[in-house]
Formats: structure tokens, C-alpha cells, sequence
């Protein structure tokens, strides 16, 4: 994700240096361009967390107090299917007025919450389970500051917009703000009772409650002024949003296991992309996470598009389309864009808008290109789908002519990058924190850079591309595209293959000089089918060997290298995507144990943060009885976490299909550890449906089909 550095100041790369609160300690709603991100007790403090539409944060401050304390914790949690927050809490001590102190745990306070047409539907209920009639003083405080994410996330602006002043009207109180780009922005907060005080930032609410007796209080916010909240629209709104959910989670087919929480891991993967993936113009789009990145980005959705491909491939048609749709045309340094370039992020703040940083639409990505290419290939293969390929082969013609021509600056045959102007991304791999490439002793690297990971996705590119070329006939034009895979495949095992090591380096410099740095980029490169066989097996060991594998899953860096730590962003931690897609470059090869064992420490992982995988956690070594840890800003729900699972599993399985064979390959079928069967339902392969059930049957893996396409089962990859 991108490291940027903000506008009138000296050059500077950040991340997330607000201050900011743990994200297994938050739990987060979104409907298309609205999130929530709040407390265990639905608050909002400010620090991180807040109401956001379109990058801008429209509710910073939200807290619930009962008699002026805040209601003891029960319970909180997000509803399996992502659509309400729930959170259960008791009174402490309340003061009766001119009386004693009213006993604690007498009532019973929940707050139930969902996001529906971009607008948050709350309801307070209020239970007294005391023989006595009580009074419930309640407080809400609220707020709106209007600032950018990139505000949020820790950058300084010398100016903003002006706020004005609050405006009450009864049940309601609204907020605004015109932004230095002339935009205003407007946030309202309604109530279905009126509160015997309302002030600019505080409801105040005495509620009598009987002896076993109960109350509701709803309330909407939103960027538009809309109905009063009331019992009838929190519950249409509830079954709108729940069909909704339960519409998006139906795509694809259905995979079904022996293990109750493997199957639990499997629905909750399932449902944080649903909740991240929203409809365009072009199709489903997952945004890639929450709160940081929710936001259309190339290189992650391309990705998670990717990890379910397998069983559920309409999701990499709209990343595809909507890819195409916003490649660049023209060149600028800003937004380091080139005619053809493929679109690294999108942002809708007024900081973006107004040019203070170059993320409103930016191509800082020198991996995206060549993986879109790759992508609409592997989409093909497994759809046979020539009529989006022909929609998009002019697209991807001037993909192509980026990655032969501006890609490889110094023509070297390499694809390389430098950001344009000092307030883009340093580093343009997927690991683009500025500490993420280095040499071996520490120092870091002169531009342009080379990445070896996206030597392996140029390559597959090209190889992709000489095969949809070679479909459509254009056979001089398939030739030369297999030529320069060839050369590039050369290149890459000459210049980055380090001898003394066993295994790749992970860039080249702008002098030509190898980063002799062990880093799982290598793994990409198996994903890609680039290395020799004898070149993979290495790679392989060292992947599996202690220094990369923490038991959790696989590190960014190996342990022992300069730079390693295990708490860094790129520099030791693990990231499940990355894991995964070493993983699949690991069976691709043939390596199946390895496959297990690994798909078994990341489910394990999963157990441990209920059966959510984060962004990423920390890459410390495996201890008995110790969970793993977690990294303190990272996304959660982030989309090729979410993903992972099911390219490990599809690793695992061993399974490919061609459409354009109508087939289904398997090499060496394995369950993952304490899997003893799984169910792969109303597979889809060209216009046949197919249902598939491995089963475990002693040390091996037997596979039944019930449908059409026929099965070709192999004890061995067949590589290259």
C-alpha cells in the first residue's frame, strides 16, 4: 500500500503515524464508499477510527454513556455475514436523583448497528431486568471534523477548509464543511425520540423505565438529510442489507469441508470479500481493505481476484474491466503515469482533489501492468471467454507497450521503476515502504529498480499474450511475444540467481548491481513458472526452512538478513497473500507437503484471530501455547488476506481448469491437515456444472465428479 509523502514539506515516506488503536480491538461495517470503524463498544474516539464517506471522515467522535460512565462490556462482534455490529454492555452505578446510587447490572444496553445505502442505522435498546422502576440518564457525544484520510493517517496540512457552525433542529443536528476544493461536505445525525437536551455535540436522554420493561432509541447518520429514524425503517433498511449480503456471497460455488471451523474460516473469507467487493459501472470490485485502503487499488484487486478464480471468476472480470476502463493515456511525473500504464490507486478526498498528494488517480505501480496482462490470460484460460478478451485487447496492446518500452527505462530488457517527483511511492512493488529493498550490507539501492517478482509477472505477461494472440491468429505477433518471455527468462536466471546462496536476489540497482537479500519475492516467481526446475527445488527449500517459515506462515525476510524485523511492515513480518502466492508457486513446482503443512499454519493463524487473517501480522517464530502476533496497524478485513484461503486451498487440491478444453486438472489432490473431506460445489466449467468431492482414503486423496467435464488427474506438474 502506498507510503507518500505530504504536500509543502520536506520529502518524507510514511505510513500510518497517527495515533491509532489496535485493529483486533475494532470492528468495521461497509456499504459501497461508506465505512465504519468503531470500538468494542461502538464508540468512536478519533484515533484512527470514525464514520468515512468517499475518504473523508464525517463522524470522528461517537460515545455512549450511561449516568455519565460508560456501560460495563459484555460481548461485541461483527454478524458472520458482515452486516450488523452488535455489542452488549450492563449499567455500572447510576445516581438516582436527591437519592442513592442505583445498582450496577440491572440493565441490559445493546447497541445493534449496519451500514445501508451509505447511511448508519443504529438502535439503542434499553432492557430492565430489576423489579423497580429505573431511570436511565443517556448520553451520546458526537462529531465531525471532515478531515481527508490521508489527514487521518498522519499527514500535516497547513490549511484546511472552514467548518460551520453546528445546526440543530429538534431531533437533529447537522455538521458541514467547504473544503479547500470548493466541495462542501455535509454530515447529519438524527434521533427517533427527542432528547430532553440537544447541544452541538451532545444528546442528552432520561428514559423511565419500568420493572421488566424496555425501550428502543434509533438513530441515522449520514451525508444526506433524510427520513426521521424510526423502528420501521431500521427494520427495512436491516432486510435490505441482509439480502443484499446474502446476494453477494452466492457467486461462484460453493466449497464445503469435514472441519466445522475450517468451514468457518472458509465463510468468514467469503464474507469479508463480499463486504469489501463493490458494484461498478464495470462489475464486482473489491476494495482492498479497511480502514486504510477502502478504496479501488490495481495490484490488490488483481491479486484477490486471482484467489478465487478457480471457483469464482466473474469478480476478476469486473477487476478487469474496470482496470481498462482507467488506464492511462497520457504521461505525468505527479501521478507517475504513462500512456498504457495500469492504475495503482483511486482516491475521492478533497487532499487528492486539490493535488496535495498524487493518490486521486495514481499509477505508482510497476507490477500492475504486467499482472493485468497476466490476469485477462489466466481469466481466459479459465472461462474461455473471447469476447471480454476482445473487448479488452486494445487495452491490453497498450499494456504491452508499456512493459516493452517506458517499463524497461534503460533498456536493459528488465522491467524497472523510479517515482516521477518525491511525493509518489519510493518503492513500487507490492512491498512499497521505503525501507522494503536494500543491498545486502544494509544500504539502499540507486534508481531505476528492478524487482525480481515482477520480472516473473512481465514474463508471464508476455507468455499469456502469445497465447490469446496465437487464439486470435496472430501468429507472427504470438512468436515475438514467446521470444521476449524466453530472453526475459534468460536475463532473469543470469543476472539475479545468486550461486553462493541457492537462490534470487531481490532487485537490481540503477548501477546494475545486484540487493543479494533473501526476501519471499522469489516465491512470486515460482507463481509465475519462471525458474528452472532445479533453481525452483532451492528456492523452495529456502522458503521452507526456519528463517522464512515463522510456523505461522511465511516471512517477508528471511531471519538474519539486514533490515530483518519481525515487527517491520515488509522487513519480517508475514502477509497471508504472500504467503499464498508462494504457496501456489511452491505446488507448481510439485512440492506438496509443503503445500499442507503451510495452508495448515495459516488456517491455525486464522483460529487464533477469529478466522479473519489480517493484512498482516507480526513474523515472530512459532512458540508452544502462544498466539501468533498481531501487527498494531494493520487492515482488518483486508481483501487478498481474505483470499488466501482459497488459493491455498486451491494449491492443496491441485486443481486447474481449461476452458477451452472443457477440463479439470489434478496434480497430486492433498486436503489440507484435518481435513478429511471437501465438497467443491456447481463448479462451473464452460457450460457444464461440475460437483467435485476429495476424500481422504488412507495416505491418499480420492476424487469424485458428478457432471460433464471430464477430470485428467496427474501424479506430477508438467512445467514450463
Amino acid at each position: 500500500m502506498e507510503t507518500l509523502a505530504p504536500a509543502l514539506e520536506a520529502p518524507v515516506d510514511y505510513g500510518v503515524t497517527a495515533e491509532v488503536r489496535a485493529p483486533q480491538n475494532l470492528y468495521a461495517l461497509k456499504d459501497k464508499d461508506t465505512f465504519i470503524v468503531a470500538d468494542q463498544f461502538g464508540d468512536i474516539a478519533g484515533l484512527g477510527d470514525g464514520l468515512f464517506h468517499n475518504d473523508t471522515r464525517i463522524l470522528s467522535l461517537f460515545r455512549l454513556t450511561l449516568g455519565g460512565r460508560a456501560p460495563s462490556l459484555l460481548s461485541a462482534a461483527v454478524a458472520h455475514d458482515n452486516v450488523f455490529f452488535t455489542c452488549n454492555g450492563a449499567n455500572q452505578a447510576l445516581p438516582y436523583p436527591g437519592g442513592p446510587m442505583g445498582p450496577p447490572g440491572v440493565l441490559h444496553i445493546e447497541r445493534k448497528r449496519f451500514l445501508w445505502g451509505e447511511r448508519l442505522f443504529e438502535r439503542i435498546r434499553c432492557v430492565n431486568y430489576s423489579r423497580d422502576t429505573v431511570l436511565l440518564p443517556l448520553t451520546l457525544e458526537f462529531d465531525a471534523d471532515f478531515k481527508d484520510m490521508f489527514e487521518v493517517r498522519g499527514a500535516h496540512r497547513p490549511r484546511r477548509g472552514v467548518k460551520g457552525p453546528p445546526h440543530i433542529d429538534g431531533r437533529r443536528v447537522a455538521y458541514s464543511y467547504i473544503g479547500l476544493d470548493g466541495v462542501e461536505r455535509s454530515s447529519y445525525i438524527a434521533f427517533s425520540d427527542a432528547p430532553y437536551r440537544l447541544g452541538p455535540y451532545k444528546a442528552e436522554f432520561m428514559f423511565t423505565l419500568q420493572a421488566e420493561g424496555e425501550t428502543d432509541l434509533y438513530l441515522e447518520i449520514g451525508v444526506v438529510d433524510g427520513h426521521m429514524p424510526s423502528r420501521e425503517r431500521f427494520r427495512d433498511a436491516a432486510a435490505r442489507a441482509r439480502w443484499d449480503m446474502r446476494s453477494r456471497r452466492r457467486h461462484g460455488a460453493r466449497l464445503n469441508s469435514s472441519g466445522r471451523l475450517f468451514n468457518e474460516w472458509l465463510g468468514k473469507s467469503r464474507s469479508d470479500l463480499a463486504l469489501l467487493t463493490t458494484r461498478m459501472e464495470t462489475g464486482p470490485y473489491p476494495y482492498a481493505g479497511i480502514p486504510w485502503f477502502s478504496t479501488a487499488f490495481g495490484r490488490d484487486a488483481i491479486i484477490t481476484a486471482w484467489q478465487i478464480l478457480w471457483f469464482e471468476p466473474s469478480l476478476a472480470k469486473g477487476v478487469l474491466r474496470y482496470l481498462a476502463a482507467h488506464q492511462a493515456l497520457e504521461r505525468s511525473s505527479f501521478r507517475d503515469s504513462a500512456p498504457g500504464k495500469i492504475m495503482h490507486e483511486t482516491r475521492k478526498g478533497e487532499m487528492p482533489a486539490l493535488g496535495e498528494v498524487p493518490f486521486g488517480r495514481y499509477y505508482g505501480g510497476v507490477d500492475t501492468t504486467p499482472l493485468f496482462v497476466a490476469l485477462a490470460g489466466a481469466y481466459q484460460a479459465r472461462t474461455g471467454d473471447n469476447a471480454l478478451i476482445d473487448a479488452l485487447w486494445p487495452a491490453l496492446l497498450r499494456a504491452m507497450h508499456w512493459i516493452e518500452h517506458d517499463g524497461d527505462s534503460d533498456g536493459d530488457g528488465l522491467i524497472d521503476y523510479a517515482r516521477g517527483q518525491d511525493s509518489g511511492l519510493s518503492n513500487q512493488g507490492w512491498k512499497d515502504s521505503e525501507d522494503s529493498v536494500f543491498h545486502a550490507d544494509g544500504r539502499y539501492p540507486s534508481g531505476p529498480i528492478a524487482l525480481v517478482e515482477v520480472q516473473g509477472y512481465a514474463f508471464a505477461a508476455y507468455r499469456e499474450m502469445a497465447r490469446l494472440a496465437e487464439r486470435r491468429g496472430e501468429t507472427g505477433q504470438a512468436s515475438l511475444w514467446r521470444q521476449k518471455a524466453a530472453a526475459l527468462r534468460e536475463k532473469v536466471e543470469r543476472r539475479f540467481w545468486m550461486d553462493e546462496r541457492g537462490y534470487y536476489g531481490i532487485a537490481i540497482d540503477g548501477q546494475g548491481r545486484l540487493c543479494r537479500v533473501l526476501s519471499s519475492n522469489p516465491g512470486h516467481l515460482l507463481f509465475c513458472g519462471l525458474p528452472s526446475p532445479d533453481r525452483a527445488r532451492k528456492v523452495t527449500d529456502q522458503l521452507l526452512s526456519t528463517a522464512f517459515n515463522s510456523g505461522w506462515g511465511l516471512r517477508t525476510l528471511a531471519a538474519g538478513e539486514a533490515r530483518f524485523n519481525p515487527i517491520s511492515y515488509h522487513n519480517g513480518s508475514v502477509w497471508p497473500h504472500d504467503t499464498a502466492l508462494c504457496v501456489m508457486g511452491l505446488s507448481r513446482y510439485g512440492e506438496r507437503d509443503g503445500v499442507v503443512k503451510l495452508t495448515s499454519a495459516l488456517f491455525e493463524t486464522a483460529s487464533r484471530m477469529g478466522m479473519r487473517l489480517p493484512e498482516l501480522f507480526c513474523g515472530f517464530p512459532r512458540s508452544a501455547g502462544e498466539p501468533p502476533v498481531a501487527y498494531p496497524v494493520a487492515c482488518l478485513p483486508q481483501a487478498w488476506a481474505a483470499g488466501s484461503v482459497f488459493m491455498m486451498l486451491q494449491a492443496c487440491l491441485g486443481i486447474t481448469i481449461d476452458a477451452n478444453r472443457g477440463e479439470i486438472i489434478l496434480v497430486d489432490p492433498r486436503l489440507p491437515i484435518g481435513i478429511d473431506r471437501l465438497k467443491v460445489e456447481r463448479l462451473r466449467v464452460g457450460s457444464e456444472m461440475v460437483d467435485l468431492t476429495f476424500e481422504r482414503q488412507g495416505d491418499r486423496v480420492s476424487v469424485h465428479a458428478d457432471g460433464g467435464a471430464p477430470l485428467t488427474i496427474r501424479s506430477k506438474p508438467s512445467w514450463d
